[in-house]
């Protein structure tokens, strides 16, 4: 992917995140955004996410299929009517287009966690709501 690119995917990230997370606790990293030509009209997005120590997000949804790799430290995520899953690096959380994301927080109060999300959504929607 060329500099500019990466320049105006990072641009278009932080214009559909950052109203959803107007806070200074989390670093959102775009990485990559491609449309799915065999699934028309879905896209798949890539991003980091880092939590500073102590982090505890908003309850938030997704409208996408979205899916979390746990790079470092440790996170506890839910989301509403499931269960409590704490996450250490390696592990994988899912969440369907339904759900809505009640707890993502940094178990850790001295060290940034970090996780890779992958979602597929519709072409051009936004990757974070507000909790409905």
């Amino acid at each position: 992917m060329t500099r500019f690119s990466l320049t105006v995917l990072a641009l278009a990230a932080s214009l559909v995140i950052a109203p959803a997370f107007a806070d200074d606790g989390q670093k959102i990293t775009p990485k990559l955004v491609k449309e799915l030509t065999d699934i028309p009209g879905k896209e798949a997005m890539m991003l980091t996410v880092e939590l500073a120590p102590g982090y505890v997000s908003k309850a938030h949804r997704h409208d996408a299929h979205t899916f979390v790799y746990m790079l470092e430290g440790e996170v506890d995520m839910q989301v509403g009517g499931g269960p409590l899953t704490h996450l250490k690096p390696g592990d994988t959380f899912y969440e369907s287009p339904t759900d809505v994301h009640t707890v993502a927080t940094n178990t850790s109060k001295t060290e940034a966690a970090k996780f890779l999300v992958m979602f597929v959504k519709n072409k051009g929607a936004p990757p974070v709501l507000p909790a409905r």
